[in-house]
């Protein structure tokens, strides 16, 4: 019987390709017509290291979250079978290459010493000896998973031959082998795979016959299997479509939103947003080029951030893009920029902290540090997007906010949407407009700082014969510095007070979405990547009788104050639930200093890996029951 949507790992040593084969099995499955979501993890070295791609696929909708347990695992190497053994469901597949038998864990020298001793206390447990062979039977005659074995070996001297290449060369298709044995057994029309890998590979004529070839020889050697997890033919009719991670949808926001200056300095997993910017620096629109965009690497973020603030200072729309050891570096500069009120895009990758933490991985743990940082009172706006379209609108819209208001806007995201790749429809354009906000008269007597209004018309330098100062010391209308306490007050409020007319000029739509019941039973609350998880537990949990309702917020600061506690009034603060990536769930506490409204049961996760949607609708269901008040949950490898 066929199937409506299908989970599955693809791990194997970093630097292998599996980046390279996650991209073609989206695009084959997307042009096919399935909604696809895919999560890419990965140690912080170069090559190696234990790498996985855990991907959903569906033939019904577009997949938010990711699940456990998966119905295949594709392991190319032994470290992928002894990590994630426990993650194939009963009666799964498991497809492996034959070069992975007979290998011992303690032989595998890239596993963590605390990671073998876990694994190996698990194996004990179920009765197995700590080798590959043992594992696979073990998994065939207790679990029921079919193995199905890949002879990468014979591939390669196949493909040697064939192409003239040297052992090394034809090992860089390893992850390709098993990337195409999961288009075999999962039945996809081999059209579908030589469209992706010539979009991947572009004008490359050689690495589209190498890679179809290597299609050709393991649709042979499983043969047998063919259509074995084949899905229902899809049912989604959007007739164009996205396939984008995160990083990108950022990028192209940011220049649909009129970038002119980017900059940065190198950091996961913000750097690929600036690399695709300068991929683009220069656009042809048909009608001629579109910009160009500066993309400026600087020697430290401390000059990302300063070379930002000089751009717009002479007018340009400008933004940097960094993680949180980076923007650590960048608040002095932050809190320059706003007592100068000046524009600044900062788009802020969360990753797991404190320090370098976990470099590679996710995390929601920033989120006062985005709020609160830098010394000083000065106004400040945070969005954060909870998906990848809504990454896109908000990237082009934090222009319009920190040029019309003259402030900083900080963008949150993180590792998570960063990093993974969805099928997406395409956006609406006309959903994006551009606001460039007061500009003031040219000419002798212009004040910067003028106080006669809360926003100040603005700028360029270098406008004709026009004078202005800035400084980090507190100033006077001219930008002349002054510690007139009179002055202070006036000019501190003025800043300060643009906070208000943020809160009420940007609409209510903006500011949150809600999903769900409108009259729920229960409601959980989120940021960021929760998004996606947490509408799809409310939908499987509505379908078990609980009515629920989630709200995404979108404008952390300053906080929907009003949208909030209106939306949550009548509620019992016992059935809000936050949901977050860290372990004090700071939501809950910023809606507590915001609205007064306790939120009273919380669900946790800090383990770096995303939160899967089977272990959340089970956290849901436990606080619901009212056997605790926090939920912490820890699936994946």
């Amino acid at each position: 019987m066929r199937r409506t949507e299908l989970s599955l790992i693809l791990g194997g040593p970093q630097g292998s390709g599996l980046e390279t084969a996650m991209w073609i099995l989206t695009l084959s499955l997307a042009r096919a017509g399935y909604g696809v979501i895919a999560d890419r993890e990965y140690y912080s070295n170069i090559v190696g290291r234990h790498s996985y791609i855990h991907m959903r696929v569906s033939s019904a909708r577009r997949p938010r979250s990711l699940k456990l347990p998966v119905e295949v695992l594709v392991a190319s190497d032994a470290e992928t079978l002894f990590t994630h053994f426990n993650d194939i469901g009963d009666g799964g597949y498991l497809i492996y290459d034959t070069s992975i038998k007979a290998k011992q864990l303690s032989d595998v020298p890239s596993v963590e010493d605390v990671t073998r001793k876990r694994i190996m206390s698990q194996l004990s447990s179920l009765g197995v000896r700590g080798d590959t062979d043992s594992l696979i039977s073990y998994l065939a005659s207790s679990r029921s998973v079919l193995p199905i074995p890949i002879d990468s070996v014979k591939i390669f001297r196949a493909l040697s031959e064939r192409f003239k290449l040297n052992a090394k060369q034809a090992s860089r298709f390893s992850s390709s082998i098993l990337g195409s044995a999961l288009t075999v057994v999962m039945g996809l029309d081999p059209e579908d795979l030589e469209y992706a890998v010539r979009r991947r590979f572009g004008a490359r004529k050689d690495l589209l016959e190498q890679n179809m070839f290597v299609a050709q020889l393991v649709g042979e050697m499983v043969k047998d299997y063919r259509g074995i997890v084949k899905l229902e033919d899809p049912s989604m009719n959007a007739e164009r479509i996205m396939v984008v991670t995160g990083n990108e949808t950022v990028a192209m926001g940011k220049i649909i939103g009129g970038v002119r200056f980017q900059s940065y300095y190198p950091i996961t997993p913000a750097a690929d947003e600036s690399i695709m910017l300068e991929k683009y620096e220069v656009l042809d629109s048909g009608k001629g080029p579109v910009g160009p965009i500066l993309v400026l690497q600087a020697e430290d973020e401390i000059a990302a951030i300063a070379s930002v603030i000089g751009a717009s200072l002479t007018g340009a729309r400008s933004s940097t893009a960094t993680s949180g050891p980076g923007f650590d570096l960048m608040i002095e500069g932050i809190g320059w920029a706003g007592n100068n009120e000046t524009p600044v895009v900062i788009t802020y990758y969360q990753r797991g902290g404190p320090s370098t933490g976990l470099p590679t991985r996710g995390g929601q743990s920033d989120l006062f540090n985005a709020l609160f940082s830098g010394h000083g009172e000065f106004a400040r706006v945070v969005l954060a997007s909870g998906d990848h379209k809504e990454a896109l609108y908000d990237a082009a819209e934090a222009f319009n906010i920190a040029e019309k208001y003259q402030v900083p806007v900080i963008h949150l995201l993180d590792k998570f949407l960063a990093n993974s790749i969805v099928t997406e429809t395409l956006p609406d354009f006309s959903l994006v407009k551009l606001e460039r906000g007061m500009r003031g008269a040219e000419g002798p007597g212009y004040k910067r700082f003028d106080l006669s209004s809360t926003i100040s018309p603005r700028l360029p330098l270098g406008a004709k014969d026009t004078v202005m100062w800035y400084t980090g010391d507190e100033h006077d209308e001219l930008g002349h510095i002054s510690e007139d306490p009179e002055n202070r007050a006036r000019m501190y409020s003025k800043r300060i007070e643009k906070l208000k007319l943020i809160n009420m000029e940007i609409p209510s739509s903006f500011k949150l979405t809600v999903h769900g019941h409108e009259s729920p039973d229960y409601a959980l609350v989120g940021w960021g990547f929760v998004k996606g998880v947490a509408i799809e537990a409310i939908e499987q949990l509505s379908s078990r009788g609980l009515r629920g309702m989630y709200v995404n917020l979108r404008l952390m600061w300053p906080f929907p104050t009003e949208e909030f506690t209106r939306l949550v009034r009548g509620l019992d603060p016992d059935k809000i639930i936050a949901v977050e990536h860290s372990y004090g769930v700071s939501i809950a506490d910023l809606i507590a200093m915001n609205t007064g409204v306790r939120v009273g049961k919380k669900i946790s996760k800090y383990t770096g890996r995303p939160i899967y949607l089977n272990e959340l609708t089970e956290a849901v269901q436990s606080l619901l029951s009212g056997r605790t008040e926090r939920a912490e949950v820890s699936l994946g490898a």
